[in-house]
């Protein structure tokens, strides 16, 4: 699924991939993590993150947007697959300059509300996560339709308008989700923290994974 991700992305902002050096590969929470970083041209940063665990039983896929040149909200796609559970998690984060309109992405939640919904708890950022944002939790059997949710809606946040946008104020409504997860935490940055420390976690997240570095 990142791979289609990733394609959508690049057919309207040519991707350039960054040499994410040592961070290419990391072992964390008896996970492999495989990271990929890319330059999206007139969009801002994009980052990819495989990982597998449990001999191949756990696999997780992750993509980010974190838009630099245009005015859209950060994007955080998440897909879990483990004992029998298809979980996907698609957060909208509130890194805008201007009023958003997510009655679309709204719509295509509408369309597929038969799925299972998923319990994403309380977390710190919830005060900046959208509306339009999902949370599922299905089985394999679910699959095909969690697969077509993804796509349209990550389709429909491509296509929403992207008025140009002034980079430093964008960098620094993203800074302020970044330092929160780094201070305060995340499930996937807990993980990161406790395999690598927090000063290469710091450097992974600024750097490659949401390009907030100063």
């Amino acid at each position: 699924m990142t791979e289609q991700l990733l394609k959508l992305i690049a057919d309207k902002y040519p991707l350039t991939e960054t040499d994410v050096g040592e961070f290419a590969e990391v072992k964390a929470n008896g996970m492999k993590f495989h990271i990929r970083a890319f330059r999206a041209e007139g969009l801002g940063i994009v980052s990819e993150i495989r990982a597998k665990g449990m001999l191949g039983l756990m696999k997780m896929d992750s993509v980010i947007v974190d838009p630099f040149l245009v005015d859209l909200p950060l994007y955080s796609y998440d897909r879990i697959r483990a004992m029998g559970n298809d979980v996907l998690i698609a957060e909208l984060y509130d890194t805008l300059l201007t009023p958003f309109d997510e009655s679309k992405l709204n719509e295509v939640k509408a369309k597929f509300a038969s799925l299972p919904e998923r319990d994403p708890g309380k977390h710190w950022y919830d005060e900046i996560k959208l509306k339009s944002s999902i949370s599922k939790k299905g089985k394999k059997k679910n699959s095909a339709s969690v697969d077509a949710l993804a796509l349209k809606h990550f389709e429909t946040y491509l296509a929403s308008p992207a008025p140009q946008a002034d980079e430093q104020r964008k960098r620094e409504k993203a800074r302020y989700y970044v330092n929160g997860l780094l201070e305060k935490g995340g499930p996937s940055t807990d993980a990161f923290v406790k395999a690598i420390g927090k000063e290469k976690t710091k450097e992974l997240f600024e750097k490659y994974l949401f390009g907030t570095e100063n």
